[in-house]
């Protein structure tokens, strides 16, 4: 039996998974968590094969709990579930160690198979997405203007952002401007919303 671990905050989502793979007669669910955090808790508590987690979640989010996973319990393979598949969150999810990405709208079979794929030492991308990570446009923000960028989301004050990253306002200011200019945008705002549509956020 392939011992699995589901993760979802949505109750509705995770029993309903927990009695797809109920049905599989070498896959066992034997545990979940509605959060990130929990997620790694269980896992380490339960030590299954495989944890079937959602890439968005709170607490922490599936690349975290991937992350967290390859660290602390390496033979949990780890599959990572979502609503929305941008090519840079596939590089993201194999770079946190996940062994397979699938798309919540996959059909109903397919997670059964790539549970069996990665447990047997194999990986799985959705076709689809990666394809389309072959042909997206890479990020042109530096890593500190990713973080400076994600922090100005809901018009955060420029102050506040300062604060979290030890900062000056000035250059919190700077590579606020440099990211709307690389992006070819016209407000901070936009620039936020253009690198969460890419994934890049």
């Amino acid at each position: 039996m392939i011992k699995v671990l589901l993760a979802d905050d949505e109750e509705l989502i995770r029993t309903a998974l927990a009695a797809l793979l109920g049905l599989e007669p070498d896959l066992e669910v034997v545990a979940q968590a509605a959060d990130g955090r929990a997620a790694v808790d269980t896992a380490l508590a339960h030590r299954p094969d495989v944890a079937v987690v959602d890439l968005e979640m709170p607490a922490l989010d599936g690349l975290e709990v991937s992350a967290a996973l390859a660290a602390a319990l390496p033979s949990c393979k780890v599959v990572i579930l979502t609503g929305y598949g941008k090519p840079p969150l596939l590089k993201r999810a194999l770079d946190a160690g996940a062994k397979g990405f699938l798309p919540k709208g996959s059909p109903g079979g397919a997670l059964a198979e790539v549970i069996r794929r990665v447990h047997a030492g194999g990986r799985y991308v959705d076709p689809a997405l990666a394809a389309d990570a072959l042909t997206a446009p890479e990020c042109p923000l530096t890593p500190r203007e990713l973080e400076v960028l994600r922090l100005a989301e809901s018009d955060t004050p420029v102050a506040v952002i300062a604060r979290r990253t030890h900062l000056s306002g000035g250059t919190v200011r700077n590579y606020l401007a440099a990211a709307v200019a690389k992006l070819g945008v016209s407000s901070r705002g936009e620039a936020f919303r253009l690198a969460r549509e890419h994934g890049w956020l």
